[in-house]
Protein backbone atom coordinates (compact mmCIF):
# COMPACT_ATOMS: atom_id res chain seq x y z
CA UNK A 1 0.00 0.00 0.00
CA UNK A 2 1.64 3.47 -0.84
CA UNK A 3 2.06 6.09 1.69
CA UNK A 4 -0.88 8.16 -0.60
CA UNK A 5 -3.27 5.18 0.08
CA UNK A 6 -2.50 5.06 3.87
CA UNK A 7 -2.95 9.20 4.05
CA UNK A 8 -6.16 9.12 2.56
CA UNK A 9 -6.88 6.71 4.95
CA UNK A 10 -6.64 8.72 7.80
CA UNK A 11 -8.72 11.56 6.62
CA UNK A 12 -11.76 9.04 5.59
CA UNK A 13 -11.30 7.72 9.31
CA UNK A 14 -11.31 11.44 10.83
CA UNK A 15 -14.21 12.73 8.72
CA UNK A 16 -16.03 9.57 9.01
CA UNK A 17 -16.02 10.58 13.22
CA UNK A 18 -16.15 14.03 12.86
CA UNK A 19 -19.87 13.05 10.92
CA UNK A 20 -20.37 11.09 13.44
CA UNK A 21 -19.89 13.36 16.57
CA UNK A 22 -21.73 16.13 14.60
CA UNK A 23 -24.90 13.38 14.18
CA UNK A 24 -24.71 12.00 17.45
CA UNK A 25 -23.72 14.60 19.97
CA UNK A 26 -25.18 17.68 18.40
CA UNK A 27 -27.96 18.37 21.09
CA UNK A 28 -25.18 18.02 23.83
CA UNK A 29 -23.00 20.80 21.90
CA UNK A 30 -25.32 22.91 21.98
CA UNK A 31 -26.26 22.35 25.21
CA UNK A 32 -22.94 23.08 26.23
CA UNK A 33 -22.69 26.34 24.44
CA UNK A 34 -25.74 27.53 26.66
CA UNK A 35 -23.89 26.60 29.97
CA UNK A 36 -21.30 28.85 28.33
CA UNK A 37 -23.36 31.24 27.36
CA UNK A 38 -24.98 31.70 30.47
CA UNK A 39 -22.07 31.81 32.40
CA UNK A 40 -20.53 34.87 29.93
CA UNK A 41 -24.09 36.81 29.82
CA UNK A 42 -24.39 36.27 34.35
CA UNK A 43 -20.69 37.45 35.11
CA UNK A 44 -18.92 34.33 35.71
CA UNK A 45 -15.85 32.69 34.09
CA UNK A 46 -14.75 29.98 31.77
CA UNK A 47 -12.35 27.29 32.15
CA UNK A 48 -10.62 24.50 30.11
CA UNK A 49 -8.24 22.12 31.34
CA UNK A 50 -6.52 18.89 29.59
CA UNK A 51 -3.36 17.26 30.06
CA UNK A 52 -1.19 15.43 27.76
CA UNK A 53 -2.41 15.66 24.31
CA UNK A 54 -5.63 16.13 25.78
CA UNK A 55 -4.67 19.70 26.74
CA UNK A 56 -4.56 20.76 22.97
CA UNK A 57 -7.83 21.24 22.31
CA UNK A 58 -8.19 22.79 25.72
CA UNK A 59 -5.43 25.23 24.88
CA UNK A 60 -7.04 25.70 21.27
CA UNK A 61 -9.77 27.59 22.44
CA UNK A 62 -7.65 29.67 24.61
CA UNK A 63 -6.52 33.87 22.97
CA UNK A 64 -7.44 32.71 19.86
CA UNK A 65 -8.31 34.98 16.33
CA UNK A 66 -12.20 33.86 16.58
CA UNK A 67 -12.54 32.52 20.06
CA UNK A 68 -14.16 33.44 23.13
CA UNK A 69 -11.81 36.06 25.16
CA UNK A 70 -13.28 34.39 28.42
CA UNK A 71 -11.89 30.65 27.93
CA UNK A 72 -8.84 30.55 30.33
CA UNK A 73 -6.50 27.38 30.43
CA UNK A 74 -5.93 25.82 33.86
CA UNK A 75 -3.03 24.72 33.75
CA UNK A 76 -1.47 21.95 36.26
CA UNK A 77 2.31 22.29 36.28
CA UNK A 78 3.93 19.62 34.68
CA UNK A 79 1.09 18.06 32.53
CA UNK A 80 0.44 20.66 29.92
CA UNK A 81 2.77 19.92 26.95
CA UNK A 82 5.22 17.60 25.67
CA UNK A 83 8.02 19.92 26.85
CA UNK A 84 8.20 18.46 30.63
CA UNK A 85 11.39 16.34 31.27
CA UNK A 86 11.05 13.54 31.16
CA UNK A 87 8.08 13.49 29.20
CA UNK A 88 6.81 10.71 30.86
CA UNK A 89 6.69 12.91 33.96
CA UNK A 90 3.23 14.12 32.85
CA UNK A 91 2.15 10.90 32.53
CA UNK A 92 2.77 9.84 35.84
CA UNK A 93 1.58 13.62 37.52
CA UNK A 94 -2.31 12.58 35.72
CA UNK A 95 -2.16 9.58 37.89
CA UNK A 96 -1.43 11.23 41.15
CA UNK A 97 -4.01 11.94 44.14
CA UNK A 98 -4.80 15.19 45.64
CA UNK A 99 -3.07 17.40 42.56
CA UNK A 100 -6.37 18.53 41.43
CA UNK A 101 -7.46 19.75 44.36
CA UNK A 102 -4.87 21.53 45.07
CA UNK A 103 -5.02 23.68 41.70
CA UNK A 104 -8.24 24.52 41.98
CA UNK A 105 -7.52 26.02 45.20
CA UNK A 106 -5.45 28.29 44.32
CA UNK A 107 -7.32 29.44 41.21
CA UNK A 108 -9.44 31.69 40.38
CA UNK A 109 -11.97 29.35 39.56
CA UNK A 110 -15.23 29.89 41.73
CA UNK A 111 -19.37 28.65 42.03
CA UNK A 112 -20.86 29.43 39.22
CA UNK A 113 -18.17 29.04 36.69
CA UNK A 114 -17.62 26.58 33.99
CA UNK A 115 -15.18 24.27 33.59
CA UNK A 116 -14.11 21.98 30.32
CA UNK A 117 -12.47 18.96 31.25
CA UNK A 118 -10.81 16.96 28.03
CA UNK A 119 -9.48 13.42 28.86
CA UNK A 120 -9.45 10.80 26.04
CA UNK A 121 -9.94 8.15 28.51
CA UNK A 122 -11.37 9.74 31.78
CA UNK A 123 -9.85 7.19 33.73
CA UNK A 124 -6.90 9.22 35.35
CA UNK A 125 -6.68 10.58 38.66
CA UNK A 126 -6.44 14.26 37.53
CA UNK A 127 -9.54 14.55 35.10
CA UNK A 128 -11.33 12.40 37.67
CA UNK A 129 -10.83 14.32 40.57
CA UNK A 130 -11.05 17.82 38.77
CA UNK A 131 -14.02 17.16 38.20
CA UNK A 132 -15.50 16.01 41.74
CA UNK A 133 -13.42 19.07 43.09
CA UNK A 134 -15.12 21.62 40.57
CA UNK A 135 -18.69 20.69 40.79
CA UNK A 136 -18.08 20.03 44.66
CA UNK A 137 -17.29 24.03 44.79
CA UNK A 138 -20.27 24.67 43.02
CA UNK A 139 -18.86 24.87 39.26
CA UNK A 140 -20.51 23.69 36.04
CA UNK A 141 -18.39 20.69 34.20
CA UNK A 142 -18.24 19.89 30.49
CA UNK A 143 -16.60 16.51 29.90
CA UNK A 144 -15.23 15.84 26.89
CA UNK A 145 -13.99 12.70 26.58
CA UNK A 146 -13.96 9.03 24.77
CA UNK A 147 -17.32 7.11 26.78
CA UNK A 148 -15.66 3.78 24.94
CA UNK A 149 -13.10 3.92 27.47
CA UNK A 150 -15.50 3.23 30.01
CA UNK A 151 -16.33 -0.04 29.34
CA UNK A 152 -13.23 -1.27 27.67
CA UNK A 153 -10.57 -0.12 30.45
CA UNK A 154 -10.59 0.29 34.13
CA UNK A 155 -10.42 3.48 36.21
CA UNK A 156 -7.17 4.44 37.79
CA UNK A 157 -8.80 6.36 40.04
CA UNK A 158 -9.42 5.08 43.89
CA UNK A 159 -13.44 5.53 43.56
CA UNK A 160 -13.57 3.28 40.37
CA UNK A 161 -15.24 5.82 38.06
CA UNK A 162 -14.51 7.78 35.15
CA UNK A 163 -14.63 11.51 34.49
CA UNK A 164 -17.94 10.94 32.40
CA UNK A 165 -19.49 10.15 35.62
CA UNK A 166 -19.13 13.48 37.45
CA UNK A 167 -19.74 15.89 34.32
CA UNK A 168 -23.07 18.28 34.04
CA UNK A 169 -22.59 17.54 30.39
CA UNK A 170 -20.91 14.49 28.57
CA UNK A 171 -19.72 15.36 25.10
CA UNK A 172 -18.05 11.70 23.37
CA UNK A 173 -15.79 12.06 20.78
CA UNK A 174 -16.28 7.90 19.75
CA UNK A 175 -12.33 7.95 20.17
CA UNK A 176 -12.07 4.07 19.97
CA UNK A 177 -9.74 2.39 23.06
CA UNK A 178 -6.19 2.92 21.56
CA UNK A 179 -6.39 6.22 19.92
CA UNK A 180 -5.17 4.80 16.69
CA UNK A 181 -7.09 5.12 13.44
CA UNK A 182 -5.32 2.53 11.05
CA UNK A 183 -2.86 -0.75 11.10
CA UNK A 184 -0.78 -2.35 8.09
CA UNK A 185 0.79 -5.08 7.89
CA UNK A 186 4.32 -4.99 9.01
CA UNK A 187 3.50 -2.91 11.77
CA UNK A 188 3.10 -3.95 14.64
CA UNK A 189 1.21 -0.85 16.15
CA UNK A 190 -1.61 0.57 15.15
CA UNK A 191 -1.23 4.59 14.21
CA UNK A 192 -2.40 7.63 13.02
CA UNK A 193 -4.35 8.85 16.53
CA UNK A 194 -7.69 11.24 15.29
CA UNK A 195 -8.36 12.60 19.02
CA UNK A 196 -7.17 16.09 18.22
CA UNK A 197 -8.84 16.28 15.46
CA UNK A 198 -11.83 15.17 16.72
CA UNK A 199 -11.66 16.80 20.15
CA UNK A 200 -10.66 20.00 18.52
CA UNK A 201 -13.38 20.54 16.75
CA UNK A 202 -15.72 19.78 19.45
CA UNK A 203 -14.35 22.37 21.39
CA UNK A 204 -14.54 24.98 18.47
CA UNK A 205 -18.69 23.11 17.85
CA UNK A 206 -19.39 24.45 21.69
CA UNK A 207 -17.67 27.55 21.36
CA UNK A 208 -19.89 28.53 17.77
CA UNK A 209 -22.98 27.17 20.01
CA UNK A 210 -22.33 29.50 22.71
CA UNK A 211 -21.82 32.77 20.49
CA UNK A 212 -25.15 32.22 18.74
CA UNK A 213 -26.70 31.55 22.46
CA UNK A 214 -25.40 35.18 22.96
CA UNK A 215 -26.51 36.74 20.07
CA UNK A 216 -30.24 35.27 20.66
CA UNK A 217 -30.09 36.54 24.46
CA UNK A 218 -29.06 40.07 23.09
CA UNK A 219 -25.16 40.20 24.22
CA UNK A 220 -22.37 40.80 21.70
CA UNK A 221 -19.75 37.83 22.19
CA UNK A 222 -16.64 38.91 23.59
CA UNK A 223 -14.59 37.12 20.34
CA UNK A 224 -11.04 37.84 19.88
CA UNK A 225 -9.71 39.07 15.91
CA UNK A 226 -6.60 38.07 14.08
CA UNK A 227 -3.68 40.46 15.74
CA UNK A 228 -2.60 39.79 11.72
CA UNK A 229 -5.47 41.90 10.13
CA UNK A 230 -5.49 45.57 10.79
CA UNK A 231 -7.70 47.11 13.71
CA UNK A 232 -7.15 43.20 15.15
CA UNK A 233 -4.96 44.69 17.93
CA UNK A 234 -7.24 47.52 18.63
CA UNK A 235 -10.68 45.19 18.91
CA UNK A 236 -8.62 42.81 21.42
CA UNK A 237 -7.68 45.56 23.24
CA UNK A 238 -11.30 46.90 23.58
CA UNK A 239 -13.02 43.40 24.74
CA UNK A 240 -9.80 42.67 27.11
CA UNK A 241 -10.08 45.97 28.91
CA UNK A 242 -14.07 44.99 29.11
CA UNK A 243 -14.26 41.85 29.97
CA UNK A 244 -10.46 42.33 32.20
CA UNK A 245 -12.01 41.05 35.50
CA UNK A 246 -12.66 37.29 33.98
CA UNK A 247 -9.94 37.04 31.93
CA UNK A 248 -6.69 35.58 33.64
CA UNK A 249 -3.84 34.73 30.89
CA UNK A 250 -2.87 38.33 30.68
CA UNK A 251 -1.34 38.03 33.98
Amino acid sequence: MSESKLAGQFFDAAIGLLERVRDEEGPRINEAGTVIAEAVASGNRLFAFGAGHSSLPAQDVVYRAGGLALMNFLAVPGTAGVDVMPATLGSALERVDGLAGAVLDSSPASAGDVLVIISLSGRNALPVEMAMNARAIGMKVIGVTSVAYATGTKSRHVSGTFLKDHCDIVLDSKIAVGDAELSLDGIDAPFAPASTVVTSAIMQAVMAAAAGELVARGVEPPLLRSGNVDGGHEWNGRVMQEYGDRIFFRH
